[in-house]
């Protein structure tokens, strides 16, 4: 689909909060200026990237969900920690957290990097299926953490294998 085709299907819905997201979505060039496109229609953007690639050229006033790979993921060695570096008081960062492993990894990067004072939420997701949202809540609630659960809601929706949605 080409910018306008996305902007009109945008428009077509009704949207005034749009999210940008899937697979990963700054690997495709005509993002940024779909990104402007729609701030200039008035919309609020938020774009969910998965943390590989610099988010330095994404528009101003698009918010920006970072997700940050722990261990369990197989990809923690491709975080682009400069993101972390760059957060602006609306961007949120997100942890999709398999274990203690991954919660532990993910309480020393809010730590680290300040998340909580840096930015407007610090998401922490149990993986659909494999760590119970339960255990997950105790652990926050046992650290005081300044962190947010977030349920994956498309995997409840649609289902945990279903995609382009």
């Amino acid at each position: 689909m080409s910018v306008e085709d996305v902007v009109a299907q945008v428009g077509a819905f009704g949207c005034d909060v749009v999210e940008i997201t899937g697979g990963e979505p700054l690997l495709q060039p005509d993002v940024y200026p779909l990104m402007q496109r729609l701030l200039d229609e008035g919309r609020t953007v938020m774009l969910e990237t998965g943390g590989h690639r610099s988010v330095e050229q994404v528009p101003a006033g698009v918010i920006r969900v970072i997700d940050v790979k722990c261990p369990g993921s197989g990809e923690a060695d491709k975080n682009h920690w400069p993101n972390l570096e760059q957060l602006r008081a609306a961007d949120e960062v997100k942890f999709v957290i398999v274990d203690r492993a991954d919660y532990e990894y993910a309480r020393g990067v809010v730590a680290r990097y300040d998340l909580a004072d840096r930015s407007a939420a610090v998401l922490f997701s149990p993986a659909h299926g494999v760590l119970p949202p339960k255990t997950l809540a105790e652990w926050i609630l046992g650290d005081r953490l300044p962190v947010r659960l977030q349920l994956q809601a498309h995997k409840y929706i649609w289902g945990a294998d279903v995609r382009g949605v």
